[in-house]
């Protein structure tokens, strides 16, 4: 039992930058646009966040920072894809690569060095409860923000007027425009918001959950993010179950080592990623499911008067 609720906290705590970054892109395709740059705006928040929180070390301050640069990154993607109708697909590929080359650049002198960052006790009095404690509340307040964060969405998209107009232009950003509202700002917006959501991913990975920076160090969850918002079919309590499932999958390896169970660490490591192929591979089966929960604009330029 004490194995089971440690590997749910690992998970738990694994699963959080998939989360973060699967809302973000959740965000951004609900508005309609695809973004193939969450690997970068990942690396690129990874390093940000890290170089404020070692020299600040203030972890706030530090994630802060990570979604900043993210968002800011991410506008430019947006400005390309929505004003100057750039393909999208290239032009998220071109930040990926951007972001992982930028990073590695910027980081090179911070390679070695560690944040002293204090651990978080976890939540008052529900941290000593027997085996729920150790299991769900003795997390970093991040973890919780993005589980609270995934509420606050389906709320958002579901029971508001904003979220409701989002998820309009996602599907008929013709009819929104006939009625008078800004696509292409709010299509902006949904890039930015998207794209801090992802910063906040990357740099959760570089201050709380590993504090130091490595280059790399995302190590294709970006991807494994984008995936997920398809398994999810655009459901934000779906990207939760999924992140930390694929999250626990990460965190396996460990575990049966301590159990004394012998599995090849190449195998191991390359789980999350067979997971994502399986996963996609078997949504793909049916692609008329797909395109009924899809956003219909999804991926589609919109030119105002056209």
């Amino acid at each position: 039992m004490n194995e089971l609720a440690l590997l749910i906290a690992a998970g738990m705590a694994s699963g959080t930058p998939l989360l973060l970054a699967g809302l973000g892109l959740l965000i951004n395709e609900r508005a309609g646009v695809v973004n193939l740059g969450a690997e970068g705006l990942m690396l690129i928040a990874a390093v940000a966040g890290f170089a404020v929180g070692f020299a600040t070390a203030n972890p706030v301050l530090a994630l802060l920072a990570g979604a900043l640069a993210a968002g800011a990154f991410a506008a430019v993607l947006g400005v390309l894809v929505i004003y100057f109708n750039t393909n999208p697909y290239a032009s998220g590929l071109a930040l990926s690569l951007f972001g992982t080359g930028f990073s590695a650049f910027v980081g090179a002198g911070l390679v070695g060095k560690k944040l002293s960052i204090g651990v978080s006790p976890g939540l008052p009095w529900l941290a000593d409860l027997p085996w729920l404690g150790p299991a769900f509340f003795r997390q970093h307040p991040m973890v919780y923000f993005a589980i609270a964060l995934c509420g606050v969405l389906y709320l958002f998209f579901h029971r508001s007027r904003a979220g409701l107009l989002i998820r309009g232009i996602g599907e008929s950003p013709e009819a929104a425009h006939a009625l008078g509202y800004p696509v292409r700002q709010l299509r902006l917006l949904a890039v930015i918001a998207g794209g801090a959501c992802c910063g906040l991913a990357g740099a959760y990975l570089s201050v709380v959950y590993a504090p130091l920076w490595v280059e790399g160090m995302v190590a294709g969850r970006g991807w494994i993010a984008l995936a997920l918002t398809v398994f999810a079919t655009w459901r934000p309590g779906r990207v939760l179950v999924g992140a930390y499932l694929f999250g626990s999958v990460t965190m396996l390896q460990m575990h049966l080592q301590a159990l004394g169970i012998q599995i090849p660490t190449q195998f191991m490591s390359m789980l999350p990623y067979l997971a994502t192929i399986v996963v996609l591979a078997l949504i793909s089966r049916n692609p008329a499911w797909i395109r009924a929960n899809m956003p219909a604009s999804l991926g589609r330029p919109f030119v105002p008067g056209h």
